[in-house]
């Protein structure tokens, strides 16, 4: 039994939860795991309304789950930031979830924007450190308001944190088992300190790995590199703010928001799954939004809890239905947002 918390918060996240649920109740019957969930409304009318985001007891109740499911947070009458911080930064850092773990992976019939790139080329993760860097909030104003102000933003690096993401990096090159190369994203030419210790660590680690090879690229390389040749990449393991960045690099070469899915991982406690576009409240209860990187988290967080043969079996599911989809975007794919989840989930089998 597996007690799954459900937060299918703003926009069209409940529309993209529902599908991704109804996925995961097809798994249940055919490969008998059985689910236990439970539905919080954390968002922006929670807010509205209280003007809570998540409280210290939420956290807490949420402790109790082996996995959260999240549909969307983003509220277009809440001020931007104040849930982003509130709801998602909080959850990552209470939970430890010191993994953000990225797969981009181009599926069949899925146009991507690089010229003459197929499945075959685009295919890496990014492993991104999700609970240290600017994200931590130290720092502060000096003579706020007026011409003489200061803002000051700390970029915050412990060893202990650098080690255990670059660690679960090799570890995650090790099951990939595809070309077994961890490439390390930083920018140690100009960030002397931060990124100094990132590159040490990066070496030490790589020593207790010899079957693993390893590669570095600045920052700004990488991105080139994702565009011009993604085809070099397998695993790439970088510090928060870069990883934010180059990911939403890597949704677009990979297709764009709709296929994108992603994992706020604690290997030893509760691990968060999302789809990595926004709440898109334009498309708010028209049944016309793309499910398809919901569900690709729902696989997501069946191979974490160690579902193996569950998860491949979505996937395959989701190969073959966006082989029937015209496109990806939202109110152009052919299909209702309910019709690709019902396809996905009749093309699951043991």
């Amino acid at each position: 039994m597996y007690k799954i918390a459900v937060i299918p918060g703003d926009g069209t996240g409940p529309e993209v939860v529902r599908e991704g649920l109804k996925v995961l109740g097809r798994v249940s019957s055919i490969f008998q795991i059985d689910f236990d969930f439970k539905e919080f409304d954390f968002g922006g009318d929670r807010y509205l309304k209280t003007g809570k985001t998540i409280t210290e007891e939420d956290i807490e109740e949420l402790r109790k789950f082996r996995a959260i499911y999240l549909g969307a947070i983003g509220h277009p009458e809440v001020k931007p930031g104040i849930l982003e911080k509130g709801i998602l930064l909080t959850l990552r850092f209470s939970l430890d979830q010191y993994i953000n773990l990225r797969p981009v992976k181009l599926y069949p019939n899925v146009e991507t924007p690089l010229a003459d790139k197929k499945p075959e080329d685009i295919d890496f993760v990014v492993v991104r450190e999700n609970t240290e860097g600017l994200y931590v909030g130290s720092g502060g104003f000096f003579k706020k308001g007026t011409k003489d102000e200061i803002a000051i933003q700390e970029h915050v690096n412990t060893r202990k944190g650098v080690e255990r993401c670059i660690r679960y990096a090799f570890e995650y090159a090790r099951k990939r088992n595809r070309e077994k190369k961890v490439t390390l994203c930083a920018k140690t030419n100009v960030l002397t300190y931060a990124h100094d210790l990132w590159e040490r660590v990066f070496h030490e680690v790589a020593r207790e790995y010899p079957d693993v090879k390893t590669d570095y690229a600045h920052v700004d390389a990488t991105t080139m590199w994702m565009v011009k040749n993604p085809e070099w990449f397998d695993v790439i393991v970088t510090e928060n703010m870069f990883g934010d960045i180059i990911t939403d690099l890597g949704a677009m070469i990979q297709g764009g928001m709709g296929v994108a899915a992603g994992g706020n991982i604690n290997p030893d406690g509760v691990s968060m799954f999302e789809p990595i576009g926004g709440s898109a409240p334009k498309y708010t209860g028209k049944n016309m939004i793309n499910p398809i990187a919901a569900i690709a988290a729902a696989q997501m967080m069946l191979d974490v809890l160690g579902e193996s043969a569950a998860a491949v079996s979505v996937e395959n599911a989701i190969i073959k239905t966006v082989g029937r989809m015209k496109s990806m975007a939202a109110g152009q794919m052919g299909y209702s947002t309910s019709e690709i989840g019902d396809m996905i989930a009749t093309d699951i089998v043991k």
